[in-house]
């Protein structure tokens, strides 16, 4: 006598919609960061006229379709109008330029594509935000997408659709 199991799909059944953020991450190579201290003797003091002469001849076409953040990376005072003629030549060149970070123009990419989301897709749904993958969110976008979605949503979870976190449930009525 044969036995036969239905194996049943509870993850499938239970309702739930999962959302990776990752879908949103950009392509990490058209992401660079200028680092000023390149341009400072012994990274520490700016030299205006040598400055200036690298500002003219540098070809900037290197940076079409990039998205750029200036920083300095060591302890070095630099006037903020280096920074301004960096701006300057690079605007006509790149997709975006910012003073900061890596992370914080990574963080300003996640908040755009957040913001453009059709939030009503997730309206009265259970949504899991889907934690670790190969691509590294950073936590600003986790924290901006949680804050949009708690608006429209019956609840959210962190994780695995197998395995998650509650994070927050409408409270009925």
């Amino acid at each position: 006598m044969e036995i036969q199991e239905n194996i049943i799909n509870k993850v499938a059944l239970s309702g739930l919609m999962t959302y990776d953020l990752a879908s949103l991450a950009p392509h990490m190579e058209d992401f660079v960061v200028y680092d000023i201290k390149d341009n400072l003797f012994h990274e520490l003091i700016l030299r205006e006229k040598d400055f200036r002469e690298f500002i003219k001849t540098f070809n900037w076409a290197s940076f079409a379709g990039k998205q750029v953040a200036i920083t300095c990376s060591t302890d070095a005072i630099v006037p903020t109008w280096a920074y301004m003629l960096l701006a300057n030549k690079l605007e006509p060149y790149a997709n975006r330029v910012i003073f900061g970070s890596l992370e914080e123009l990574l963080a300003l990419h996640y908040r755009e594509q957040i913001a453009a989301l059709d939030m009503q897709q997730f309206a009265d749904q259970r949504v899991v935000i889907k934690g670790c993958g190969d691509i590294k969110v950073p936590e600003t976008a986790f924290v901006e997408f949680t804050v949009r979605l708690s608006k429209v949503v019956k609840s959210i979870m962190y994780g695995e659709p197998c395995s998650t976190v509650p994070v927050f449930k409408r409270k009925a009525g």
